[in-house]
């Protein structure tokens, strides 16, 4: 292997502006933050040492890994984060009271509102304080229409199953039925119960009855299955 060609460190170095390159970090409810963060790596203690880097040494080409090792773990983080966040949206589309839902998206579309315009005033601000707030507000734009869209999925999906179990309500399945004849008294000269059971055929009833018709005594049932 030519070690010329090996990428190091010291190509590109790297600053602290360089963490804003992706997404911002999710901003979490704290209604869902419990089931979000559960078992997450926060990297708390890798950016821990970075800050320890920093003071040390004033300067970030000399804290090169503790800032690679940083973006790495935040990049990871913030995904599962993300996904985590969504999936507890649905759930709570699926799982809480249907009103309750509704209020929720109607709540977060309101948030979704209020973030728009705050991002048309901080489009007016220069400088780095302006690109900081334009980066923090449309990464908190995006995830909450990401959660709004995961919780419509999940009202839409209970509102999908309610339709089908009130159209099986309104059209059962079709019954099977069997004629039961049964022949008493004279029709019997033994005095016992003859049981006759055939599959229901409506083209076979008028036959049916005929065979019968000699038996006065003869009654006919239908039996539901």
């Amino acid at each position: 292997m030519d070690v010329d060609k090996q990428e190091t460190m010291e190509e590109t170095i790297l600053v602290g502006d360089d963490l804003m390159r992706g997404p911002p970090s999710p901003v979490i409810p704290k209604d869902i933050a419990s089931h979000v963060l559960e078992g997450v790596e926060l990297c708390d203690g890798i950016l821990k040492n970075l800050f320890l880097c920093l003071q040390i040494n004033d300067i970030e080409p000399f804290c090169q890994d503790e800032i690679v090792l940083y973006r790495q773990c935040a990049e990871k983080r913030d995904k599962e984060i993300r996904e985590r966040m969504q999936d507890s949206e649905y759930k709570l589309g699926v799982s809480m009271p249907l009103e309750g839902a509704k209020e929720r998206a109607t709540q977060l579309q309101s948030e979704i509102t209020l973030l728009e315009r705050r991002m048309i005033l901080a489009s007016g601000l220069e400088g780095m304080d302006g690109f900081r707030q334009r980066w923090s507000l449309h990464g908190q734009l995006g995830d909450t229409r990401k959660r709004l869209e995961a919780l419509n999925r999940g009202i839409g999906k209970r509102e999908n199953q309610s339709s089908t179990q009130e159209g099986t309500k309104s059209s059962p399945a079709g019954k099977r039925w069997f004629f039961c004849t049964r022949c008493v008294g004279s029709a019997n000269s033994k005095g016992s119960s003859i049981q006759l059971y055939s599959y229901f055929d409506p083209d076979a009833t008028d036959n049916l009855l005929a065979s019968f018709e000699q038996l006065p005594e003869a009654r006919l049932q239908l039996v539901e299955l």
